[in-house]
């Protein structure tokens, strides 16, 4: 009984499980409008209409299409309500969540929502109703995704304002791509299938060309083939990568130690062309490669690098058995085509290394090459003479070692463990065989095999002191002791090699790591230095130094100097123009005894890290060739965030100091505009004064100075003022229709007093010129002008404007015959603050073009200086002409 009252409802379950269901969000993907998306959407509303399931159609634009309205017969209609100020009617999210359906159709995903929705935009209310377990069926243009909204407008020449979040996009749970040829589109467009009236005919003619409707149906189909593609790499990670899906062409280049191996590359990169598919190329560094002469490795660390340079994908992998190596790197990867070089024929091998591939992969696809000639052993000896002399050494050790170990074994079992069975001293041979293994390698322990056998012959089989054997089944034991030291030592100079290697790897992440610390701290490209120097030292066995460019542009170096010669200017120069190494290792000046590595980041270099090392073949190792790569990019990362860090300390600052000049300007123009009012209008009046009392009194020029000098300070406020208001985001324009006689004539007299005494001249066209724009602001452009014109082109200049149209827009020039404007003021005289001549007695403080320049973009228009061929400057404004509006006869009267 208890246990019956204890048990939870399964009703209230169901609705808990219901509560935390998220809806399925399925999206009708197309390359523009007019492709059937809506239409498409409404079939599969019907289909799950017929199945009993709750359609709801929530937003449904059919832009008056018969065809596509007769797909609502059925479906019930979600009423719109009024939002915003305008009460223009908006999708109802309240009401569709009290609805609760069980699909609702959501059209034009990438809508912009009325100000006072609750969401912004269309697809958080979507969002919403997913969150309510509501599932969404919608649709999308590709131009409206956020990622392609620049390459769109690229394309087409327009700029689409409403986009959708690519995240959102990829959550959807389905996306089915409508697509329609572009023939056909144009068609459906003629026919008046997707805009109605003139607007077809304008959107053939301008979004809808033939070349736009091509490349937004790749950008479609692209889009979708990518997320296709992720799904299938998501599937197949979840189910296991125990084989290659071919869904699309990918090459896996397997790089030896074959001569040959550069021409493999070459074949592979023009299939990858041919192909257009990605590619890799991997070196698998097994034991038996890992002893290869310094020459042989060169060549391979050459054979990467083409590949890299190719397009390729380089990796370098360290396995006692290549062709597992390679099987795993392509299952990992995806790649179902393997090349690889057909190896020259062996005796006593059974299998070669294409064989055992095809064995092992059934599943890939496998390209045999064949390759040169490989060169001869004594082509290597000279090279690999030092080399093979230290091995050498080191077995001619293991031997001795080997020899020791069996004459003490020897020694022990027939004087301290004579009473032990001969078994008993097997196992000790077999474990001083392992020992030579682990410290000597593979040759030195299959010496101690042979003469620990020999030993226990002579001294524990009888009889003894001969090789003869008087029991046939010591001839097994042999056999099999002989067996197991071999494998054994195999086994234990494989394991040693992997030791090493893991060894070596484990150093490398710990050096990356202690270095990526270090940079992180790092304020001064000196600390930088420091560390660099610390960890290639350690661990290249090296020395470096970093070439820093200084502002003029100069590679300055940074940190200690290098032991040897130091770095060559010239080729320092040429590294770091074009991007590329150079030295020892690489194909430019290999001679010299350091590399110059270049500090990329993104596309701009900045700066050179020069490594020294000890010896050369430290940058010969691939291994060690990419620990380089990885330095310069982590030190190049640390340059950039110090770069950004320093910028934005300068921003910042610049920020502050722009809005305490901003404060000051705006209170010190209101402070001085009063007073300047009252001055001025007392000064006009005492000049009436004397003028009417007076008639030829001096004092009537001395009052008029003061009224001009008056004036002119009450501009120089206006513009300190207005700049102090753009700055806040003041600036209305109130435009109206305005001829263009009238602003510049208002202009003029405005400057009256300082025109006079100056030559002007008038080019204007003798046909009315109408403008849209604010007159107040656009006198105030030309009065800015007229005013720098007079101030800098001198006494004896001559003055002008002239105006002409030029299709569309409307041009305009105010020129002087000065003395021009210095070729590198041109453009930083529109800056705030920014005068021709900062050391000039003329007065004012720079800010009439910069206010001009503002109000002409503000205009849509746009504003230069040039200097004239005939001498002085001219200032050009490019304004647009719309087409005037018609005066219709009664508004004449």
């Amino acid at each position: 009984m208890n246990d019956e009252l204890s048990r939870p409802d399964p009703d209230a379950l169901l609705l808990t499980q219901q509560d935390g269901h998220r809806g399925k969000l399925k999206i009708y993907f197309g390359a523009c409008a007019g492709v059937g998306k809506t239409f498409a959407m409404l079939q599969e509303a019907q289909r799950l209409r017929a199945q009993g399931l709750d359609v709801l159609a929530g937003i449904v634009e059919t832009h008056n299409r018969a065809e596509t309205a007769a797909l609502l017969d059925g479906l019930t209609l979600l009423p719109r309500r009024a939002a915003g100020r305008s009460h223009h009617t908006e999708f109802d999210l309240d009401a569709a969540l009290a609805r609760h359906p069980a699909v609702i159709l959501m059209d034009e995903l990438a809508h912009t929502n009325v100000q006072g929705a609750r969401h912004p935009k269309r697809w958080q209310d979507i969002d919403e109703l997913l969150d309510a377990g509501i599932d969404v069926i919608t649709t999308v243009n590709v131009q409206h995704l956020e990622s392609l909204n620049d390459v769109v407008a690229g394309i087409t020449g327009i700029q689409v304002r409403e986009t959708v979040p690519d995240p959102f996009f990829d959550s959807a749970d389905e996306v089915v791509l409508v697509d329609l040829p572009p023939d056909d589109l144009r068609q459906r467009l003629k026919e008046g299938k997707v805009y109605i009236g003139d607007r077809a005919e304008r959107a053939i003619e301008n979004f809808f060309r033939k070349g736009n409707l091509f490349a937004l149906r790749e950008l479609a189909l692209r889009r979708t083939a990518d997320r296709v593609d992720d799904q299938m790499r998501a599937w197949r990670d979840q189910q296991g990568r125990d084989r290659v899906w071919h869904t699309r062409d990918a090459i896996l280049l397997c790089i030896g130690d074959d001569t040959g191996s550069e021409k493999l590359v070459r074949t592979a990169a023009r299939l990858a062309a041919r192909l257009g598919s990605v590619w890799h190329a991997i070196y698998v560094e097994t034991p038996r490669l890992h002893r290869l002469p310094e020459t042989q490795r060169r060549a391979i660390l050459r054979t990467l690098q083409l590949a890299q340079e190719l397009g390729a994908e380089t990796a370098t992998l360290a396995d006692p058995d290549e062709v597992r190596a390679v099987l795993r790197y392509a299952r990992e990867h995806n790649l179902g085509k393997i090349v690889a070089g057909r190896q020259p024929h062996r005796r006593f091998r059974r299998d070669s290394f294409a064989q055992r591939l095809g064995e092992l992969g059934p599943d890939l696809d496998l390209l045999v090459v064949a390759l040169d000639e490989p060169l001869r052993p004594a082509l290597h000896a000279a090279s690999s003479k030092p080399a093979s002399s230290d091995k050498w050494r080191l077995r001619l050790r293991g031997c001795v070692m080997a020899l020791l170990l069996c004459l003490a074994v020897t020694f022990i079992g027939r004087g301290l463990l004579a009473e032990f069975d001969s078994a008993n001293a097997v196992m000790i041979y077999l474990l001083s065989v392992v020992l030579v293994a682990l410290r000597y390698g593979r040759w030195p322990s299959v010496f101690a095999t042979v003469i620990n056998v020999l030993a226990f012959d002579l001294m524990f089989v009888a009889p003894t002191g001969t090789v003869a054997v008087s029991d046939l089944q010591y001839l097994v034991t042999f056999g099999v002791m002989l067996a197991v030291g071999v494998i054994v030592g195999n086994l234990t100079a494989g394991v040693r090699y992997q030791a090493r290697v893991a060894r070596y790897r484990e150093q490398r992440a710990r050096y990356l790591y202690e270095m990526a610390k270090s940079l992180g701290s790092a304020l001064t490209p000196q600390d930088i230095a420091a560390t660099a120097q610390r960890v290639i030292e350690v661990t290249l066995q090296a020395r470096s130094q970093l070439l820093l460019p200084d502002e003029q542009g100069e590679l300055q170096a940074t940190g200690p100097d290098l032991r040897g010669t130091p770095p060559d200017a010239g080729i320092a120069k040429w590294s770091y123009s074009k991007g590329q190494p150079a030295g020892a290792g690489t194909d430019t000046l290999p001679a010299v005894p350091y590399q110059i590595v270049p500090l990329k980041s993104g596309q701009q270099c900045r700066g050179l890290l020069v490594v020294e090392p000890e010896n050369l073949r430290q940058l010969m190792i691939p291994e060690q060739q990419r620990l380089v790569e990885t330095f310069t990019v982590l030190i190049a990362n640390a340059l950039e965030r110090m770069a950004l860090t320093q910028s934005e300390a300068a921003s910042r600052l610049a920020a502050e100091r722009e809005q305490l000049r901003n404060a000051l300007l705006s209170a010190l123009s209101h402070d001085l505009r009063t007073p300047l009012t009252v001055l001025f209008g007392q000064a006009e009046m005492l000049m009436l004064d004397l003028a009417h009392a007076h008639a030829q009194s001096p004092f009537v020029a001395q009052a008029g100075q003061i009224r001009e000098q008056t004036l002119s300070t009450i501009r120089l406020v206006s513009n300190m003022l207005d700049m102090a208001r753009i700055q806040s985001g003041g600036l209305q324009l109130r435009e109206e229709w305005v001829a263009l006689d009238e602003v510049i004539d208002g202009a003029l007299r405005s400057m009256g007093p300082m025109l006079k005494g100056h030559a002007f001249e008038l080019a204007l066209p003798s046909e009315l010129v109408l403008i849209k724009g604010d007159s107040a602001m656009l006198e105030r452009v030309f009065s800015n002008l007229i005013e720098n014109s007079l101030k800098y082109a001198g006494n004896a200049a001559q003055h002008g404007i002239r105006a002409w149209r030029d299709g569309t827009r409307l041009e305009i020039g105010v020129w002087d015959s000065g003395p021009g404007i210095a070729g590198d003021s041109l453009t930083q005289i529109f800056d705030k603050f920014a005068r021709g001549d900062k050391e000039s007695a003329v007065p004012g403080v720079g800010l009439g073009l910069a206010i001009s320049k503002t109000i002409t973009e503000a205009h849509r228009g746009r504003i230069w200086a040039e200097n004239r061929a005939s001498g002085g400057a001219e200032f050009r404004l490019s304004l647009p002409l719309p087409a005037p509006p018609e005066i219709s006869e009664a508004a004449l009267k």
